[in-house]
C-alpha cells in the first residue's frame, strides 16, 4: 500500500478543493479504472461464483461517499497513524476502554484511525475491497463531542463497553442519516429511521461509522451469482486474496471490513449462512444468534421465520460485547424475547475450561477435512471430551418455498412501514422484478431468477406452516443426535457447512478462525448449540481462540 503517496494526494486534493471553491468544480478522489483485464483473468476461475461480470458499481460514485469526510481524514499524518496503530489495530474493546480511561486514546483518534485505513485502502485500485458504500458524515463530530464530555466530566457514570466506538452496519439495516439499499437500485433513495438494534447501539453509546456492501437482497436475488455483489456497491473482494478467494455472503462487507481492520466491529444478518460464511471466509468471529434474541424490526427481510442480525468481530470478546449492546425486547417483532439471557457480555472474559467441555465431532468431516481432524485431536489433547457421531440424514426440501413465501409477504410489509413512497416506488417483489427488467445490464447483470421464483411460487399458507414445522423437526433431529443423545454442549462444524440445518432448527452458531488452507484461504471452526445458549458458545469459543491463536491479518492490510 502506498500510504505516503496517497496522503500526498489527499493534501493536494484538499488544496485543489480550496482553489476550485469559487467555480464549484468537484474534487475527484476516485476515478473508475479499466477492469477488463481483471474480469478476463477471473473467467477461468475454478469457482463459478468468482467469474465476475463486473467489479466496480455502475450505479454509485465513490466520491459521493468519501468527499464529505476527507478534509478531516487528510489532517491525520503518517506519523500519527503509525503511533496509534499498536494502540488500536486488532485490540479488544476492553483495551480501548482502558486506554480511553487512562487518557492514552480519545474517541476522535479511534474514529479517525479507522477512517484513515478506509480511505487509504478503499481509494487505491490495488487494495480496494468495494466494502464501504456509505459513511456517517457526522461521525468525527460525534466522537469529538464525546471527548468534550469526558474532558468536562460529563460522561455517563455507567457506560456500556461499546460506548464511543465506531461500528459498521450491513446495508440492509435501517440507519438514520444514511440510505438503506440492500444493495438494490430499487432502494437507492431509501431514507429511513433507525432499526431497533441501531437504536439499542446508539442508546449504549456506539458510533455508527458507516454502511458496508452485501450480496444484493441478502443473496436472494439470483443463482448463480458471486457472493458480495450488489448493484449499489459493486463486487466486494476478499482481502486474503482479492479476486482469488470468495468473500462468502451475504454479509460480505461486514466480513471483509473486519478482516481489513476498518472498524471496531460490524453487524451482519443471516437467514442461512450469511454471517457464518463471510466470517469464516475472512478469518473473523461471527455469531448467528437464536432467532428472537435480537430484533429484526427495520431490517430489509427475507424471512421473518429465520432472519436474525448478529455480531461480526475480530475476536470473541468483542463479539459478546456487540451482541449484548443490541439486545432488547422489541414489541414490534413477534419473535423478540423478553429475557436477554444474562452472561453474554462477560462470556468473552470467562473462557470455559477445556476439561469441562463435551463437544460433538461429525464423522464425515473427520474423514474429509485434515484441518478439522487435527483441530479435534488437539482439543482432545487439551482435555476436551469429544463425541464422534454421524448425524441422521434429514431432508430440507421445502426450505426455499418457506423463504419464497416469507419474502413475498415480509418484504411488502417492510416497504409499507419503513419506506417513503416518494423515494421508493416498488411495493412488492413483483414490482422489483418489473423494475429490474427495465435495465437488466445495470440493475441485474446476473439475472433475478430467485425473485422471479418468489413471484411464481404458489405454496399455500397451510403448506408453508406445515413445511416450517417439519423443517424445524428435521433440523433439530440432525443436531440432537449429539446435543440430546450424547449431551454435548455444542456440535463442531466447518464454516457454514451446516448452516441450513441450524437455520431451520433456529439454533445459534458461532464461527471462530480455525486456520488457513495450503493456498492461504481462511477456514473457520463452527460451534452449534442449543437455543439461547449464546453465552455458552462464546465461552467455549473464547477458550478455543485463546489457546489456538490462529487468526492472522491479511497480507497488505496488517
Amino acid at each position: 500500500m502506498k500510504k505516503p503517496l496517497f496522503f500526498l494526494f489527499l493534501v493536494l486534493a484538499f488544496s485543489c478543493k480550496e482553489k476550485l471553491a469559487s467555480t464549484k468544480e468537484a474534487v475527484t478522489l476516485w476515478e473508475p479504472y479499466d477492469e477488463t483485464e481483471e474480469l478476463a483473468t477471473n473467467q477461468g476461475h475454478e469457482n463459478e461464483r468468482m467469474r465476475y461480470a463486473l467489479i466496480q458499481s455502475r450505479v454509485s460514485d465513490k466520491n459521493t461517499v468519501f468527499l464529505p469526510l476527507y478534509d478531516e481524514v487528510s489532517k491525520v499524518t503518517e506519523v500519527e497513524y503509525e503511533r496509534l496503530k499498536p494502540l488500536i489495530l486488532d485490540q479488544t474493546i476492553f483495551s480501548f476502554r482502558d486506554r480511553i480511561d487512562k487518557g492514552d486514546l480519545t474517541y476522535e483518534q479511534i474514529v479517525l484511525f479507522f477512517l484513515y485505513r478506509i480511505y487509504a485502502y478503499e481509494l487505491d485500485t490495488n487494495t480496494t475491497l468495494n466494502t464501504i458504500i456509505a459513511l456517517n458524515e457526522d461521525v468525527v463530530a460525534q466522537a469529538r463531542a464525546l471527548d468534550e464530555e469526558n474532558a468536562a466530566g460529563r460522561a455517563p457514570s455507567f457506560r456500556h463497553p461499546i460506548y464511543g466506538l465506531p461500528i459498521l452496519l450491513k446495508d440492509n439495516i435501517n440507519t438514520a442519516g444514511m440510505k438503506t439499499t440492500a444493495g438494490a437500485v430499487a432502494l437507492k433513495d431509501n431514507v429511513v429511521e433507525d432499526a431497533f438494534i441501531v437504536k439499542r447501539l446508539k442508546e449504549n453509546g456506539a458510533l455508527i461509522l458507516g454502511k458496508v456492501n452485501l450480496s444484493e437482497w441478502a443473496y436472494y436475488l439470483t443463482r448463480p451469482c458471486p457472493t458480495g455483489y450488489s448493484a449499489i456497491g459493486g463486487q466486494t473482494l476478499n482481502p486474503y486474496g482479492r479476486r482469488v478467494f470468495d468473500t462468502g455472503g451475504s454479509s460480505s462487507g461486514s466480513g471483509t471490513a473486519m478482516a481489513a481492520g476498518y472498524a471496531v466491529a460490524a453487524v451482519g444478518t443471516e437467514t442461512s449462512g450469511s454471517i457464518l460464511s463471510p466470517s469464516s471466509h475472512n478469518s473473523i468471529v461471527g455469531l448467528k444468534p437464536t432467532v428472537g434474541l435480537l430484533s429484526r424490526t427495520g431490517i430489509v427481510p427475507i424471512s421473518s421465520t429465520y432472519d436474525t442480525p448478529g455480531p461480526m468481530t475480530r475476536n470473541v470478546t468483542d463479539n459478546a460485547i456487540l451482541l449484548s449492546a443490541m439486545t432488547g425486547h422489541d414489541l414490534s417483532d413477534a419473535q423478540s424475547v423478553k429475557d436477554h439471557y444474562p452472561g453474554i457480555i462477560s462470556a468473552g472474559l470467562h473462557p470455559e475450561p477445556f476439561k469441562n467441555m463435551r463437544l460433538g465431532a461429525i464423522t464425515s468431516l473427520l474423514n474429509s477435512d485434515s484441518i478439522y481432524r487435527s483441530t479435534i485431536e488437539k482439543l482432545r489433547d487439551l482435555g476436551v471430551e469429544i463425541i464422534e457421531f454421524k448425524p441422521p440424514k434429514r431432508d430440507l426440501t421445502g426450505f426455499s418455498n418457506v423463504l419464497n413465501m416469507d419474502m413475498k409477504s415480509d418484504l411488502p410489509e417492510y416497504l409499507r412501514i419503513h419506506t417513503r413512497p416518494e423515494q421508493v416506488k416498488v411495493k412488492s417483489v413483483a414490482d422489483i422484478v418489473a423494475f429490474n427488467s427495465k435495465d437488466s445490464v445495470v440493475r441485474m447483470p446476473y439475472g433475478q431468477n430467485l425473485l422471479k421464483g418468489i413471484v411464481s411460487d404458489t405454496t399455500t399458507v397451510d403448506e408453508v406452516e406445515s413445511l416450517k414445522a417439519s423443517l424445524e423437526k428435521s433440523g433439530r433431529n440432525f443436531f440432537d443426535a449429539a446435543l440430546e443423545t450424547h449431551q454435548v454442549q455444542a456440535v463442531l462444524s466447518i464454516n457454514n457447512y451446516h448452516a441450513g440445518y441450524a437455520a431451520v432448527a433456529k439454533y445459534p452458531a458461532l464461527t471462530v478462525p480455525m486456520g488457513y488452507k495450503a493456498n492461504g484461504e481462511p477456514i473457520g471452526l463452527t460451534f452449534i448449540g442449543r437455543p439461547f445458549k449464546e453465552a455458552d458458545l462464546l465461552r467455549i469459543g473464547r477458550a478455543f481462540e485463546a489457546e489456538f491463536q490462529l487468526r492472522k491479518s491479511p497480507s497488505g492490510y496488517e
